[in-house]
């Protein structure tokens, strides 16, 4: 039905053409004859006719009852193509002129050859080839052969009825063309169909490995093979795969897995396909770094490094690298080992598994650092009663040193990166259980510190009272809570420094100087050291006693008595006691006046020194004697012109007596005999008027002047006997003489 539309459009065509001669008035060309119409290719007939003179061309037509295939060619042979494989056609032929188109010739049949089979080919193995195709229309048979594509050896050719052939016993890697058609009933053969196919290349052979345990790489070498183009190296493991690819005989596999196991293969890879290598060998990595490990510092000093167990580990090492460049190891097929350690010190710690394959990647580094060491040269910069400061050494591995003082309930703590601590608030005499622990940040404190008794200075006593006893010495009583404390005592002023010591509670100073003011403290030291002072209580000594002291008798009842200042006296207070009674007086002088005092009796003196606070120092003295009294009843008598006798009545009391007569014609003086109470004075001249006066004589020879003095008028006339005339007492009354 798909032809018919053309064979109308075809008489059209023709119609046309007549019409067009007729109107024209010329003639068609001849009819050509056709000699023969055959096939050579499944899609074409090649038509051979005998020229028509006159004919430009020819239009030749091909029909299979379907289609109407035409093609206008310019001369014998020609060729009707985009045929039908194994068609038979009815073939005719116009020529074609200027003056038109001739009718068509007589039909002549023709069948197109089979079509050519579609190839598939590949090479199984590396000394075969596979070719297969689909079915052909109207083949019976089909023949393949094959040869090497650079025409070099055999052909190899088979028949067949089947659509497929293997060819074997070929070169590997070798190009091959292989040509293969289809034949009919009649035994006419189709068109050919040609393909190339190289054969795989043979499986690498010689494989090496090499690992490199550093990199976790492995390099494979192989002896190269024919026609390979390249080459795939695989490794593979239960979990993992790893490849490389190249056209060189050897490859390096990178990113290897630690601690596996894997099987090399070699394939050989060419256009036709791969060969594997079929004597796989096996690589077994390093083995990979331990994990979970554990570190533990148990006791101090003892190092404890314990891991899991990996897959491919023979053996292990572990590395203990101090931070001062130290390193030591340990080998062992266990999971633990252990190590001796230093304070203060920071450890890095590696381990690594090993087999034959090498050493294991580096896993992680672990840094341990041990506890900072303890302070152990403490000392006792000052210890104080309330302060103790201490020293040390600093320490390896401390960032901070905590100090705690702990006596009872009580604790002191101070915190300082400084190798030095003042404890202070402390309580005196105490003995304080003293710790110094060294920290670390990482580490914390080092509890494994030894402890140090430190006992504070001693309290500081507190003088209660100061006294005096009966024979000048200073008693200073205190009062104390120390234990096993000596006391010093220190009275201290301008004088100079004063002390004593005791194990008790008092103690006595002698030999402080008079009139002096001290400042008295006490010390209490201990083994521990010295306490503070206590507050000073101030001490004033008595005045000293006046040196120089005398006592004069101004008269027969008065004497005076004097003396030189004593240091610090304000008052003095002089005293003068005998059996009769007692004579004394107050003064701020350095005299004093002393009455009612009895002639011719012993006193004893006595002078008080009294300062400024009401202190009173006793002087004593030895005693004072009063002279004798004055003689009582002087008169004088005449003895001739020129001699005059003195009488007097004695006191009481032996006593010597001085008598002297003043007058202005001179001095005359006469002393009587001991026991004699007159004394005569010879060539005394007359007409004068004399002072006479009778003194006692002291034992020392000094003449008292105090007794009284008369006055008396000698004459010249009358008898040479008798009294001297009277004039009156001098310094008594004015009686005129």
């Amino acid at each position: 039905m798909a032809g018919r539309p053309e064979k109308c459009f075809s008489l059209i065509r023709f119609t046309l053409l007549c019409l067009k001669m007729v109107r024209s008035g010329k003639r068609s060309p001849e009819i050509p004859t056709i000699d023969q119409a055959y096939s050579k290719i499944s899609n074409s007939i090649t038509v051979e006719w005998t020229t028509v003179p006159g004919a430009t061309s020819y239009l030749l037509t091909a029909e299979d009852g379907n289609t109407i295939i035409e093609t206008t060619v310019a001369n014998s042979p020609g060729t009707v193509t985009g045929l039908k494989a194994a068609t038979l056609y009815q073939i005719t032929i116009r020529s074609i002129s200027a003056s038109g188109q001739s009718q068509a010739s007589s039909p002549k049949q023709a069948k197109t050859v089979l079509a050519a089979p579609v190839l598939e080919v590949s090479s199984p193995s590396p000394d075969s080839i596979l070719v297969s195709w689909d079915a052909v229309y109207m083949a019976v048979g089909f023949s393949v052969s094959v040869m090497r594509a650079n025409g070099l050896g055999r052909i190899w050719k088979e028949n067949t009825t089947n659509t497929s052939l293997t060819f074997s016993s070929l070169d590997a890697g070798t190009l091959y063309t292989i040509k293969a058609y289809a034949w009919n009933a009649n035994g006419i053969p189709g068109d050919d169909s040609t393909r190339n196919q190289r054969t795989s290349p043979r499986a690498p052979a010689n494989i090496q490995v090499f690992f490199d345990s550093g990199a976790l790489k492995a390099s494979v070498s192989w002896t190269p093979t024919e026609g390979a183009f390249n080459y795939t190296v695989v490794a593979s493991s239960d979990s993992s795969q790893r490849s490389c690819s190249t056209t060189l005989s050897s490859c390096s596999i990178s990113s290897l897995q630690c601690g596996t196991e894997y099987l090399i293969s070699v394939s050989a890879n060419n256009d036709a396909g791969s060969s594997r290598s079929c004597s796989a060998p096996t690589l077994k990595t390093v083995a990979c770094a331990p994990g979970r490990v554990m570190i533990q510092e148990e006791p101090p000093g003892h190092l404890s490094v314990a891991w899991s167990n990996v897959e491919l580990g023979d053996y292990y090492v572990a590395f203990v690298k101090s931070d001062d460049g130290l390193e030591v190891h340990c080998n062992t097929s266990l999971t633990q080992c252990n190590f001796l350690s230093e304070c203060g010190f920071t450890y890095f710690i590696s381990v690594f598994a090993y087999n034959k394959a090498g050493q294991s990647p580096l896993g992680d580094v672990f840094n341990y650092t041990t506890a900072p060491c303890c302070p152990n040269d403490i000392s006792p910069v000052l210890v104080s009663s309330d302060r103790v400061e201490i020293a040390w050494s600093p320490v390896r591995g401390a960032e901070l040193y905590e100090t705690k003082a702990i006596a009872g309930y009580s604790v002191v703590e101070c915190n300082d990166t400084a190798p030095a601590c003042t404890l202070s608030a402390l309580d005196c005499d105490t003995k304080y259980n003293v710790t110094v622990y060294s920290f670390s940040e990482v580490r914390g404190s080092n509890l494994s510190c030894s402890s140090h008794f430190i006992t504070t200075a001693p309290c500081s006593p507190e003088i209660k009272n100061i006294s005096k006893d009966a024979f000048s010495m200073i008693n200073v009583h205190w009062r104390s809570t120390n234990e096993g404390a000596t006391y010093t005592v220190t009275a201290q002023g301008k004088k100079g420094l004063f002390q004593c010591s005791s194990t008790g509670e008092t103690c006595r100073m002698g030999g402080l100087p008079c009139g002096s003011m001290f400042s008295v403290t006490a010390v209490a030291e201990t083994q521990a050291g010295k306490s503070l002072p206590s507050y000073s209580v101030p001490l004033e000594t008595v005045p000293c006693c006046p040196t120089g002291l005398t006592a004069a008798q101004v008269t027969q009842s008065i004497i005076n008595v004097s003396w030189t200042v004593g240091a610090v006296a304000q008052t003095y207070v002089a005293v003068l006691e005998s059996y009769i009674g007692q004579s004394k007086c107050h003064t701020h002088q350095n005299h004093c006046l002393l009455g009612c005092i009895t002639c011719g009796i012993n006193y004893t003196v006595a002078l008080k020194a009294i300062s400024s606070t009401g202190l009173t120092a006793d002087c004593a003295y030895q005693s004072y004697s009063t002279s004798v009294c004055c003689p009582l009843g002087v008169k004088l008598y005449r003895l001739g012109p020129n001699g005059i006798r003195i009488y007097w009545q004695a006191s009481r009391g032996a006593a010597n007596y001085s008598t002297d007569l003043y007058g202005s014609k001179g001095i005359f003086t006469c002393a009587p005999h001991a026991g004699l109470s007159f004394c005569d004075i010879t060539n005394i001249p007359c007409g004068d008027v004399y002072t006479v006066m009778v003194s006692p004589v002291a034992e020392t020879g000094l003449k008292l002047t105090f007794c009284p003095k008369k006055i008396y008028s000698v004459t010249c006339s009358g008898s040479t006997l008798g009294m001297v005339i009277y004039r009156g007492k001098r310094n008594d009354t004015a009686s005129p003489r």
